[in-house]
Formats: structure tokens, sequence, C-alpha cells
């Protein structure tokens, strides 16, 4: 089944299947009927550090994704991230996230990986 990922603040639809924000902080404006999330894995988004430090600067990017690809590898994120992959046998997955850059943020580095390992 396909890992997708959608930023938080689009319309919810049926075809997202299990809807998972990967946000450390929840979504501005937003109630929880709102943004209809199945579960919320604060866990694995990037840690407060890391996220400041990146800031969504485009110069950062690489080494932002090398830095949580490091986070990725420890106990509690790995945990989750096996839990993701093996969702995604039985079901669509769609990675929520809050960042307006569609294209530069944890949701796509975890797409990556979830669906090249």
């Amino acid at each position: 089944m396909p890992i997708r990922i959608k930023r938080v603040y689009e319309k919810p639809e049926a075809s997202d299947g299990k809807r998972i924000l990967v946000d450390r902080l929840w979504p501005r404006g937003l109630t929880k009927e709102q943004a209809a999330v199945d579960e919320w894995m604060k866990e694995i988004a990037p840690s407060h550090e890391l996220r400041k430090w990146y800031a969504h600067r485009l110069e950062h990017y690489e080494k932002f994704k090398e830095l949580y690809l490091q986070e990725l590898q420890q106990d509690k994120p790995s945990q989750l991230l096996r839990q993701i992959r093996e969702l995604a046998e039985d079901c669509t997955v769609t990675l929520l996230y809050a960042a307006k850059d569609t294209t530069m943020n944890q949701a796509v580095v975890l797409k990556e990986i979830i669906e090249t390992s």
C-alpha cells in the first residue's frame, strides 16, 4: 500500500487511509476534529533542537536530512518507523505535517526512508 504525505491543513479524504501526524508540535489553529488525525507520533518528529536549527531554510535541507536520519536510528523513533512500515503493508498511510514547504520537510524524509528500505 502507498505512503502518502499531506499538509494537515488540507481537507481529510477517505483515500488518506490511516492519518498519522509526524510533527512534534500540534498544528496551530486546528482542532482535533478538523485535523482528523488517527495517531500523533510526535516522537518520530525531528528534535526541538534540530527543528529550530533547520527553520526550513533551503540551504540547510541536506544537513537537516542527514541529522534527522541519525535521530531516526534511536530506539523510540526506529520503533515508530517500523510501526508505520508494517501499517503500510495493510493499508494506505498518510503522513501529515504542518510545514508550508511541501518538498523539504520531515514527512518527505520519512516517506523516502520507508519506501527505500
